[in-house]
C-alpha cells in the first residue's frame, strides 16, 4: 500500500518555539537543587504552584480539538467517558478524606481505624478499576507490530499523573518523589526493566519515554543507572521528555576538558545535536588555558604539574544560548553547523555519558512551568547547583496543554491526515498511518543560526526537524549510525558487545 499524498502546507505563524542547549543560562537564576533540604525544596514547589497557577487550567485545556480521534485523552469515547468518571470520583473521596482527617482525633480509635480501612478500600477499588492489576504493560501488535529492522530497538514508555493512584494522591506522589527522592514501586519495577534491556546484547538502542510525573521517576532510575552501570552501556540510552516535571537530570560529562569548554563556551557546547564544522574528530575536546601568574611551586612528591589542571573552580558570566523562531538575529561565537542528530558518536558530541537527551514543553503547560521549563532554562547562581541536562524545544501554541497524545503529539508530531476529507489516513486494520512527513508546523519552523565570530561566516537557518533527533524515529524510521563498539550481525540487526 502506498502512502497517501501529504497535506498542505504549514503555517508558521500559529505558533512559535525556542530551542535551548543543554542547560542554558538567562536572565532568570535558581539557587536551590534537588540536593537541598527537602523543607526547601517543598517551599520552593509551593510557591512556584502559587506563581504558575494561571495555568492550571492547561493541564486538560484545550477540550478539542481530537485530532488523533480515539487515541486522544479527551476525546469523547466510552473508555475515555469511563475513565473521566472514575477520575472525578476519584477525586471526590480523596479530597473528602483528606478532608476529613482532623475529625479521626476526636473519634474513638477503634472508629477511626475502621473508617480509615473502609477510606482505603474504595480508594484501592477505584484505583483497580481504573489501572487494573498490572504496572508493566506492551504495546499491542496491532499498533506495534515486531519487525525485523527494529530488533534492536527497545522502547521503553512512563506515563504521568493521573495514571496510578488518582489525580490528588499523585500529586502528593509527586512530591514525595520529587523533593525526598522516594522511589515507589514504579521507579524500582522500570529500573529492573531498563537495566535488564540496556545489558541485553540483542539492544542497540534503549529509547527512554517519559511524560509528567514519569519525568521524576525517571530522573531518579537515570541516577540509579549513572551510579551502578558502565559508560560504554549508558551510550546505548536515549531519553525523550514531554511535560517534564522532573527537577533535576543528570548525566554527567565524561572528561573534565568537556566539562570545563562548557564552561567557557556553553553556546557552542551546549548544542549537543549538532557537530561543529570545525572539529573532525568529535572525541578531540580542544583544552582550555587561562594565563596565570608565575607562582612558587611548593615541593611535592606529586608528579602532576600545574599545566596539567584545568581552571574549572571558577564559573565564567551567565551566557544565554537559547535560540528563537521569532526574533532572527545572529548569533556570536557559534561554529557553523553541518549535521544533526545522526553522528556514529552520539554521546562524543557532547562528551556526556548518555548520548541524547530531549525535552519536549509547552510554554502553557503548568507542569512544563514547574518543571523543566523553570530549571533547564535559569543559570544556576553557584557551579555546585545540580544540572538540569538535555537540549529543551519549548513551544508556544494555542495547543499548549499538557495531555501526552492530545497535545503533545498532536501538536508537535501529528498524525497524517487525508487532504481532501481532513480525516485520518488508516491501513487495513484501522491503524493510523503514522506521522505526516511533510507540512508539519513544529518541525518546519526555522531558526536563525549565526556564524562564525566577526560576521565572517553567514547566518544560517536551522529547521526543527534538523534539531530533534526523536523526529528521526518517525513511522519506524531509524538515524542512520553504526557505533565503533557495535557490529551488525547477518541479520542486518545492530548488537552491542556486553558480554
Amino acid at each position: 500500500m502506498a502512502p497517501p499524498p501529504p497535506s498542505a502546507e504549514p503555517n508558521p505563524l500559529n505558533a512559535q518555539t525556542r530551542f535551548f542547549g543543554s542547560q542554558i543560562g538567562g536572565r532568570s537564576a535558581i539557587n536551590y537543587g534537588y540536593t537541598d533540604m527537602p523543607w526547601k525544596l517543598m517551599t520552593w514547589d509551593v510557591y512556584h504552584f502559587f506563581r504558575f497557577f494561571w495555568a492550571l487550567p492547561y493541564i486538560v485545556w484545550p477540550l478539542s480539538p481530537a485530532d488523533s480521534a480515539e487515541l486522544s485523552e479527551l476525546s469523547l469515547t466510552l473508555g475515555n467517558v469511563w475513565c473521566i468518571v472514575i477520575h472525578v470520583v476519584l477525586c471526590i473521596v480523596q479530597l473528602a478524606g483528606i478532608a476529613a482527617l482532623p475529625s479521626l482525633l476526636v473519634l474513638p480509635v477503634w472508629l477511626a481505624v475502621l473508617l480509615t480501612g473502609l477510606f482505603l478500600l474504595i480508594n484501592t477499588v477505584l484505583c483497580l478499576l481504573l489501572n487494573g492489576k498490572g504496572v508493566e504493560y506492551h504495546s499491542e501488535p496491532k499498533y506495534a507490530p515486531e519487525l525485523p529492522e527494529h530488533a534492536h530497538e527497545q522502547w521503553i514508555y512512563i506515563n504521568g499523573v493521573a495514571a496510578g493512584s488518582g489525580i490528588v494522591f499523585d500529586v502528593f506522589e509527586c512530591l514525595l518523589q520529587r523533593n525526598w527522592g522516594y522511589a515507589t514501586k514504579d521507579v524500582r519495577v522500570c529500573y529492573q526493566i531498563i537495566k535488564e534491556k540496556i545489558y541485553n546484547p540483542q539492544y542497540s538502542k534503549v529509547i527512554f519515554v517519559l511524560h509528567s510525573q514519569g519525568g521524576i521517576e525517571g530522573s531518579l532510575i537515570l541516577d540509579w543507572l549513572l551510579q551502578e552501570l558502565p559508560q560504554d552501556l549508558l551510550s546505548k540510552l536515549e531519553v525523550y521528555t514531554f511535560g517534564n516535571a522532573a527537577n533535576h537530570f543528570n548525566n554527567p560529562h565524561r572528561h573534565i576538558r568537556s566539562q570545563t569548554l562548557a564552561k567557557h563556551n556553553p553556546v557552542a557546547a551546549s548544542i549537543d545535536s549538532t557537530r561543529l564544522a570545525a572539529v573532525q574528530d568529535a572525541t578531540e575536546v580542544p583544552r582550555l588555558r587561562r594565563p596565570q601568574k608565575a607562582k612558587p611551586r611548593p615541593s611535592s612528591s606529586s608528579s602532576s604539574s600545574s599545566s596539567d589542571t584545568e581552571p574549572y573552580d571558577k564559573p565564567p558570566a551567565a551566557t544565554t544560548n537559547s535560540l528563537s523562531s521569532t526574533h532572527p538575529g545572529t548569533v556570536e561565537s557559534v561554529p557553523p553547523i553541518t549535521s544533526s542528530t545522526t553522528s556514529p558518536h552520539p554521546s562524543h558530541l557532547s562528551d556526556r555519558a548518555i548520548g541524547h537527551i530531549e525535552h519536549y514543553a509547552h510554554t502553557t503547560d503548568f507542569v512544563a512551568l514547574w518543571g523543566v521549563l523553570h530549571f533547564a532554562t535559569s543559570a544556576p547562581t553557584s557551579p555546585f547547583i545540580p544540572r538540569f541536562i538535555g537540549r529543551v524545544f519549548a513551544r508556544a501554541s494555542p495547543k499548549g496543554g499538557h495531555q501526552m497524545v492530545q497535545h503533545y503529539l498532536d501538536g508537535m508530531f501529528p498524525l497524517r491526515r487525508d487532504p481532501q476529507t481532513g480525516r485520518l489516513v488508516r491501513r487495513e486494520n484501522g491503524v493510523p498511518w503514522g506521522a505526516e512527513e511533510e507540512g508539519n508546523e513544529f518541525m518546519e519552523i526555522q531558526f536563525w543560526r549565526g556564524g562564525s565570530k566577526g560576521g565572517k561566516k553567514p547566518t544560517v537557518k536551522v529547521k526543527v526537524k534538523e534539531l530533534s533527533r526523536l523526529w528521526q524515529y518517525r513511522n519506524g524510521k531509524s538515524p542512520e549510525e553504526t557505533l565503533p563498539w557495535l557490529a551488525r550481525g547477518l541479520d542486518g540487526a545492530v548488537r552491542h558487545a556486553t558480554l
